[in-house]
């Protein structure tokens, strides 16, 4: 079973930051103004807690479970605020996406059989911020669950896992 141990501090440290990174992957391809990043930034939180309370993955629990520690939170923040430094919208979706192709790296080297379902919850994760607020509103009538901007970087992340490119098709983790 794949667990903190198996993994270089600096690596953890990469895990704990992914789920906050593929969201703000998803929500720097297409911003949703202030009300949609709300929106999205409490469907990640959602994610995280349900992550934490469901039965599944041992390493994905362990991982939301890190993030609710004062040092996971540290961690995620210093992630984040790599991405995010001195970079614009595009830059940071690309800065992202770089950082989730590196952890996907490592789950590969260290996470055996865990590897595909913790890759499987990024996307997830990802997808609930993409489909947390409506695209395209006018006046806040109208609009769509997830803009083509935001599907193309699902489809991204999904491929830079290695999940293949159908990324929009990729739902709840499964369990092992």
């Amino acid at each position: 079973m794949a667990s903190k141990s198996n993994f270089a501090p600096v690596e953890w440290k990469k895990l704990v930051q992914a789920p906050l990174l593929a969201g703000y992957a998803v929500s720097a391809a297409d911003p949703s103004g202030f009300i949609g990043l709300l929106q999205e930034a409490f469907a990640a939180a959602r994610s995280l807690a349900q992550a934490r309370t469901e039965p599944g993955n041992p390493l994905i629990k362990e991982v939301a479970e890190e993030l609710l520690t004062a040092s996971g939170r540290a961690d995620a923040r210093e992630g984040v605020r790599t991405v995010v430094q001195g970079a614009g919208l595009e830059e940071i979706k690309h800065r992202a996406l770089d950082a989730l192709k590196e952890t996907g790296a490592i789950l590969d080297a260290k996470a055996g059989e865990h590897a595909k379902p913790f890759k499987e919850w990024l996307v997830h994760v990802a997808r609930l911020v993409a489909e947390a607020g409506l695209e395209d509103t006018f006046l806040g009538f109208g609009g769509i669950r997830m803009s083509e901007k935001e599907k193309s970087t699902l489809a991204e992340i999904s491929a830079l896992l290695g999940l293949g490119e159908g990324g929009t098709s990729v739902s709840a983790p499964t369990t092992t």
